[in-house]
């Protein structure tokens, strides 16, 4: 895949995909909120992190080197 089009998909990806990532790991904070009451902060970062490890593992060849010149 040359540079110019995993620029356009890595773009694509951040106005898109990353809206949806925020909107899912917050249902899910939501959910568990919810069924076990506030959690601690310490634990929602961590469900964050790995929501957000999960999203971006299978877009890492689209990303790599895109903040390189032509």
């Amino acid at each position: 895949m040359d540079l110019k089009t995993r620029k356009r998909l890595s773009l694509l990806l951040l106005v898109i995909g990353l809206p949806g990532y925020i909107a899912i790991a917050w249902m899910i904070l939501g959910w568990l909120g919810d069924r076990y009451g506030r959690l601690p902060i310490l634990v929602e970062l961590l469900v964050i992190v790995v929501l957000g490890i999960i999203w971006i593992l299978p877009f890492k060849r689209i990303f790599s080197g895109i903040g390189k010149g032509e």
